[in-house]
């Protein structure tokens, strides 16, 4: 792995130098852009609006328009505007995890320690591990300053990005159905239905099937053979009876687990 940042967690008094590595990685297919008419490979340039001809990438820089004109931003004015959090990834304090609603969890990043650190990025681990709680750090990454939380993952420290309040879109507009309106002999009908289908979460049992499908449609036209469109069935409309839909449910899966 390569990492994507340097720089040191602080943990009161205490400086560990550490690296930051992507937690993940895509597991879908690489798809290639093509002209429909020869299938030849698109390709996006990096064009002068004024000229027309193309930037080379290491000719184009950052700027922001004030007034009239673009004030051209350096390297160094990314770090002047913060200087520790371009290096530093400070733990403001600690909270319970279970305060952080998922909508917030944004990008995970392994946390690896320098050689020096080893000793402090174990304490912080495990010390993370025993109370059960997680530090909330802010830093800057790509010249964006981020939120995130360090959390431990078996023998690594996780650094998670998490997204600010702002960036939340209220759901005011949405137009979303009172909670009110539905019959307590239904809420209980699908309560049962909900603890029929509680199991224990094992991440394991789910797998990115789509890709697989999708590859084995590209093998089979890469031997002449024509997609077959499924046909999608509606099975719910708003003039269904709810209640029989949801006994139906429910012998729907008492007979799956007998078969």
């Amino acid at each position: 792995m390569r990492s994507i940042w340097t720089g040191a967690i602080s943990f009161g008094l205490i400086n560990i130098p550490i690296k930051l590595y992507s937690a993940v990685q895509e597991s879908t297919l690489d798809l290639d852009m093509l002209d429909s008419k020869d299938h030849s490979h698109i390709k996006f340039q990096r064009v002068n609006e004024k000229t027309g001809k193309e930037v080379k990438f290491a000719d184009i820089v950052k700027g922001y328009q004030v007034d009239d004109k673009y004030i051209v931003l350096e390297d160094a004015d990314f770090e002047a505007a913060d200087a520790e959090k371009t290096k530093l990834i400070e733990i403001i304090n600690f909270v319970s995890e279970k305060e952080i609603d998922s909508i917030y969890y944004e990008q995970p990043y392994y946390v690896e320690p320098d050689k020096s650190g080893s000793k402090a990025y174990a304490l912080l681990r495990d010390a993370l591990e025993k109370s059960e709680k997680v530090g909330v750090t802010t830093f800057v990454l790509r010249n964006k300053e981020s939120l995130a939380i360090l959390k431990p993952y078996g023998n690594v420290i996780v650094l998670n990005r998490i997204r600010f309040a702002q960036e939340i879109r209220d759901t005011s507009d949405l137009k979303l159905p009172a909670a009110t309106k539905t019959k307590s002999k239904e809420i209980d009908m699908a309560n049962k239905l909900v603890e029929q289908l509680t199991e224990k979460f094992d991440i394991s049992e789910f797998k990115d099937t789509y890709t697989e499908k999708l590859l084995k449609i590209i093998k089979a036209k890469a031997k002449g053979k024509k997609t077959a469109t499924p046909k999608m069935r509606v099975v719910h409309k708003q003039s269904n009876d709810l209640m029989s839909m949801l006994k139906a449910s429910l012998e729907n899966k008492k007979v799956k687990k007998s078969s």
